[in-house]
């Protein structure tokens, strides 16, 4: 059964950090990303990294945010600098079968960040 499950959301002052973990189990990933919704929003890429280790941000958060993976913890993370409220968002892990290339999805954590 693949599983991600993401930890790490909070509610944090303009400026601040925190690190979100996504921790995945149940099958071997050729890609894992961190996307972001906001209300009315579409689901947007901020973030991914690929078995080879390659890294890929969306503009708007080049800078301030690193997607980084532990493979023996079997865990991703995304390291989140001098937040804005914009950053304001539920974060999802997503990740891609390296096989299957079946999408999957973690339940997401709220990130909210205060002016």
């Amino acid at each position: 059964q693949v599983q991600l499950v993401e930890s790490g959301g909070g509610l944090v002052q303009a400026g601040g950090s925190l690190r979100l973990s996504c921790i995945y189990s149940g099958t071997i990933f050729s890609t894992l990303d961190w996307y972001r919704q906001a209300p009315g929003n579409q689901r947007e890429l901020v973030a991914g990294i690929t078995i080879g280790g390659s890294t890929n941000y969306a503009d708007s958060v080049k800078g301030r945010f690193t997607i980084s993976r532990d493979t023996f913890k079997n865990t991703l993370y995304l390291q989140m600098n001098n937040l804005k409220p914009e950053d304001t968002a539920v974060y999802y892990c997503n990740g891609v079968g390296r096989w299957s290339r079946a999408n999957y999805w973690g339940q997401g954590t709220q990130v909210t960040v205060s002016s």
